[in-house]
Parts: C-alpha cells; structure tokens; sequence
C-alpha cells in the first residue's frame, strides 16, 4: 500500500482527493502549504501531488526539498508554459484542476510503478551458515533485475535466467528460491556442463538397480530429491537431447520415470534454468528442442555484464577485497588510486567471478598496505591472436591474401587501420573511457575491436 502527501490548501480540493485515493487503496496523508509539510518530512511518503499556487513558497519548491520522493504537481493554470516550467523544475508530470478521476489515479499509478522499478531493494540471500547478504549493486539495470525478482519469486512459475559466466546467476536462483513459498523446502543446484552426458539422466532422474552395468542400487534422482522445492539447472544449454524429452515431461505433466523402472512418480518441482548460450539459436540448429525453450522461458531474468555496470564495479570491487582480506588474514589493506582506475576501465570479460579472482590475486600479492596495479595483473586484455603487425611490414610478413570479395571495399581497411593507429599511438596517455569518447564509440565496443583486431591493452600512464 503506497503512501501519499497531499499539499492543497482547499479544504474541499483535498478532502475529495483523499477519498478517491484511499477508495484505491492508498494511505494519504494532507497538508496545506510547502512549509507544514516540510516540518512533518517526507522520508516515509511514496508520493507527494501538491498545487502549485499555494500560500507562502510555489508546490515547485517540495520538488527539491522532498527529493528523490516524486512530486505531482496540480494546477488550475492548464497552460502549456506552467506544465513545461514544472516539469523543468524536476516535477514527475502534472494534472489540470478540474481533474478527471479515471486520468489522475492512471497518472499516479504509472508514477507509483515507475518509482517502485527505480527503487527496488536488492534482495538478501543467506548463505549456508545462516547468514544473510544482500545483493550488490544499484545501477539501472540492476534496478530491473531486483523487481523481477521481487515480483517473480512468489509466482511460483519457471524461470529462464540468462546472463554472461560470472555474472551471477546462481545468487538469482538463491534470492528467487528464497523469497518464494518454497523458501522451507530444498533448493537443489545443479551444472549440467558439470556432469557427463552417460551419466546427466541418471544423475537427474535417478534409475533402479540394475538398470544398467553398474548400477549395483536403485538411486533417487536430483529431480526427485528436490520435490517440493526448487531446482535450479545452470547451464541447461548443455543437456543432451534425451535428458530434454525427459525434462520437458516433467515441466508439462510433473512426472518422473526413474532409468530402468516402469514406474511413474509424481513430483512437485518448481525450475529455475540459467545459461549464456541463446537457446532459441541453438533450437534452430537442432541442439535445443523448441518446445522446451517456450516451457522455460516463462519468465526471463536478464543479467548485465559487469563492463556494463559502471557504477557498481568499485562497490562490488570493495565487498569483495574485504572478504578476501578476512580469509587471507591480511586487514587493513586498500585499493591505490591507480588500482582503482585499472579496475574501472578494465572490460572484464569473466565478470565477477574474474574480479573476484584479480582481488584475491592483489591480497596474496600485496607487500604494504595498498594493493598497486601490478598486484591485481590486469596489465593487458587478453586476446584472441598476436597482435598485428604494424601497417608497413604487413605485405612482407603475411602470407598472400586470398582474393578479397566484392563486399570488403578499401574504406572497411582504411577505418580499421585508423583505430589500430590511433588506439596504439594515445593508449599510453588516455584511459579506455577517453579512448572510446575520442572514437565515438561505447568502451565495450572498444574492448571487442581489441580483440577483434589483436591489439593488446597497456597500461595507461595516466596523469595525477
């Protein structure tokens, strides 16, 4: 249930807007000028909608003074050149008095709703001691991802999670799992690129005794054993296509047959599937079934790379290096400056798990109590092939080119030979952000023409 402020100095105005917002199930709260409600405070309203002419200081003065709670302005002036002023002014939309009821609570709604995915709490995840930790991170993205968490995981439907290796996707599972009505129940986790294709079906679906040679006893399947639970298969991409026909007949029907038995067993499972790969291009080419893919992608979950979180790099970078600190015994240490430039401007291509890595690397490394550039080993990017060599030697050293097509003209090698020359000529005095904004072009894109085109990273002597 929201919370609103109204700032409206007509009794009647206000008492008439207080019943049609609580009638749709939001508690309100009134006052009747800028300075009776900034001496009440604003921390605890979801949403303030105040005239604009009242006595004493404009509705326009609560939109700082109440920031970042969103202000709905009111005005009986319905010119275009108020509005456009309120709305310059940092206002979230505005109504003309006389207000239409239908117009107002629509108007409020999308506000409400547009504030509630801007604002969501990154969800707490406890780990196996008991302990809980809240995901990290508040970039935009992020944003989105906590909301379809929060919204998802009571739903109780199947969930595809898709995201790069190293960005997170088994804490998702965890939150999702964990928020949902099966929180008390099993979560069972498993990595089917982990598991032998001889062995996925058993491992999954269990088998009897003697189903097959070695099979000495009957064996309970992870599926069965997360009955009443949750299952969380990462990397469902890699399961063959038999373990698919099976799985896809618990999804439709909640059955099970163990290997080897005639038996069919009911269970009570709810999915949770993750992968990097695109499963709708891997149904096309016959490695995915179709049908399984639209029986798993009933809610998706987009996880951002980390290269694509730059406000939240340092921060995660942070809670990291302190939990490395405590299992290495080594307190008190901190980040250079110079450490913390490389960390932002790295790409990042394992993500989290590779700056996770890097940190540990700069703890065990470390001689004082900062940790240097040198100590995280970020010195150059790696790449797909030796870098080039350089324009001039190129007709010398390389073997003859095979006959170009009429689609690779001289102006895509004149482009390429321009990056290539500026990148290697300024990479020692601009940072990768300064690279990308000279080229006019986003730093990913940066980092993928590097390895595109084998030019390895330096490291920036940067000025102080």
């Amino acid at each position: 249930m929201s919370r609103i402020l109204i700032v409206e100095d007509e009794a009647i105005i206000r008492s008439a807007l207080r019943r049609l917002l609580e009638r749709h199930d939001h508690r309100v709260c009134e006052c009747e000028s800028v300075e009776q409600a900034c001496g009440q405070g604003f921390g605890e309203y979801d949403l303030i909608i105040s005239d604009l002419r009242l006595p004493g200081a404009p509705g326009t003065d609560l939109i700082k003074a109440a920031a970042p709670c969103p202000v709905l302005i009111m005005t009986s002036y319905a010119s275009m050149r108020s509005a456009v002023d309120a709305l310059k002014l940092g206002a979230v939309d505005y109504v003309a008095k006389p207000f239409d009821h239908d117009e107002l609570l629509e108007t409020v709604a999308r506000v409400l709703h547009r504030q509630a995915s801007q604002r969501s709490t990154p969800p707490a995840i406890a780990d196996e001691g008991g302990r809980r930790h809240t995901m990290i991170g508040n970039c935009p993205a992020m944003q989105a991802v906590y909301t379809r968490i929060r919204k998802t995981a009571p739903a109780d439907v199947t969930v595809l999670i898709q995201g790069e290796s190293g960005t997170g996707k088994e804490l998702v599972a965890k939150a999702l799992h964990q928020q949902s009505r099966r929180a008390e129940a099993p979560l069972v986790c498993v990595n089917c690129a982990a598991i032998p294709e001889t062995l996925i079906e058993s491992e999954l679906f269990g088998h009897e005794k003697g189903a097959f040679t070695g099979a000495s006893a009957m064996r309970t399947g992870l599926v069965e054993a997360a009955d009443g639970g949750t299952l969380f298969l990462d990397e469902i991409g890699e399961l063959p296509l038999d373990a698919q026909a099976r799985l896809l007949r618990v999804l439709q029907e909640g059955e099970i047959r163990r290997i080897g038995s005639v038996e069919t067993r009911h269970v009570d499972v709810r999915l949770i599937a993750a992968t990097h790969r695109d499963l709708r291009a891997l149904s096309r080419s016959g490695d995915f079934r179709l049908d399984l893919y639209y029986r798993l992608n009933v809610m998706q979950i987009d996880l951002p790379p980390l290269r694509e979180r730059e406000d939240d790099i340092l921060e995660i970078a942070d809670v990291l290096l302190a939990k490395a600190c405590k299992r290495h015994a080594r307190d008190g240490l901190h980040l250079s400056r110079a450490a913390r430039r490389d960390i932002a401007d790295y790409p990042w291509p394992g993500n989290v798990r590779e700056l996770e890595n890097a940190l540990e690397r700069g703890v065990i490394l470390a001689e004082g109590q900062l940790i240097h550039p040198d100590d995280l080993g970020l010195a150059t990017v790696p790449v797909t092939r030796p870098p080039s060599p350089p324009k001039e030697a190129a007709t010398s050293l390389e073997a003859p080119a095979p006959e170009r097509s009429d689609t690779a003209t001289e102006d895509d090698l004149s482009l390429e030979d321009y990056f290539q020359h500026f990148v290697l000529e300024h990479q020692d005095q601009m940072s990768e952000t300064e690279l990308a904004n000279k080229l006019g072009i986003s730093r990913k894109c940066l980092w993928e023409r590097r390895q595109r085109l084998g030019i390895p990273r330096k490291k920036a002597a940067r000025r102080h």
